[in-house]
């Protein structure tokens, strides 16, 4: 278990992100059930409020178990909520690491928000956490998310690339060491 570590809210020059509470099932079914959010992502769309109470509660778990996990974006002078972002442990080839996840309100789209939360959500990482790698899982199609990635700090990591839910995913990375390459008679 990862704990022991203060992070319940964030802040940048102008978000902060904040650890959810369940008041935020709301939004997040609002920002989930938005077919312009979950464009490049569909298996992620949410069709009822139950349904993102259980997402919710998911986030929630992650919080109580490991003590981080997807904050609630929002404007620092406390308006409303423009979206997630966060990380949470995930398994990549038998070793573990951190899933960077952003989804925002598309009204929110173009300001830069997605970049400034997920930088922030990065140098957290990369500070409390530096043994585990900062992955992000991108669509091909989805270039905006890919300029958010790498605004974020990552790199592309296409030799960590595979099939994900909804199509491929294109993968980056920040603090993956590559393997060492293989030496003797069956080197390329």
């Amino acid at each position: 278990m990862i704990t022991g570590f203060d992070n319940a809210e964030l802040r940048t020059e102008r978000l902060t992100l904040r650890r959810p509470v369940a008041d935020d099932v709301v939004a997040v079914h609002e920002i989930h059930r938005d077919p312009l959010a979950c464009a490049h992502n569909p298996s992620d769309a949410l069709r009822t409020p139950e349904e993102a109470a259980g997402l919710l509660e998911r986030w929630l778990e992650h919080w109580r178990g490991f003590g981080f996990g997807y904050w609630v974006v929002r404007p620092r002078d406390a308006g409303r909520t423009l979206g997630f972002c966060g990380v949470k442990l995930t398994d990549i080839d038998g070793r573990r690491g951190l899933n960077l996840f952003y989804r925002f309100d598309p009204a929110a789209w173009g300001r830069g928000i997605a970049s400034e939360a997920a930088r922030e959500v990065v140098r957290w990482a990369r500070a409390t956490l530096p043994a585990l790698p900062v992955v992000a899982r991108v669509r091909p199609a989805n270039t905006a998310s890919q300029r958010v990635a790498v605004n974020a700090g990552l790199t592309r990591a296409d030799h960590l690339d595979r099939p994900g839910e909804d199509g491929p995913d294109l993968l980056f990375a920040a603090g993956w060491a590559p393997s060492p390459p293989v030496k003797g008679p069956f080197a390329r």
